[in-house]
């Protein structure tokens, strides 16, 4: 069974097909609200730190793992499909479907992860 998770940010484009859909725009906590992370993006050390040390992000996480390991234990054997989104899909978006998919390795659940947008430029608002 095939586990695929994208981030992604709502306004580049409309958020891609998912059996489980999350929206982080406004519940935690955007690191382009601090000058010197906006132009930073998920590969960078400072981004993963704050989106990490964001309270209930590591909760978020490891219900997002156990709703996939839930669902591949279903009757179906199709691949689950889990898309992960924030404002510009550059920050709060990308690490959390990255800890995900760390998450799930530690529950020997191989998992692929897309980032639909992070490589876009910064949006501006």
């Amino acid at each position: 069974m095939t586990v695929t998770i994208t981030s992604f940010g709502y306004l580049h484009c409309a958020p891609p097909a998912a059996h489980l859909t999350f929206d982080l725009r406004h519940h935690f906590r955007d690191p382009h609200a601090s000058p010197e992370l906006r132009r930073m993006t998920a590969h960078d050390s400072e981004v993963r730190q704050a989106v990490l040390g964001t309270p209930g992000i590591p909760a978020l996480i490891e219900a997002i793992s156990d709703a996939v390991v839930a669902y591949r234990h279903g009757p179906g054997s199709q691949a689950v499909d889990v898309a992960v989104g924030c404002a510009g899909g550059r920050h709060r978006a990308a690490v959390v479907a990255e800890a995900i998919q760390t998450a799930l390795r530690d529950e020997d659940v191989t998992a692929a992860v897309v980032h639909r947008d992070l490589d876009k430029p910064v949006v501006q608002r």
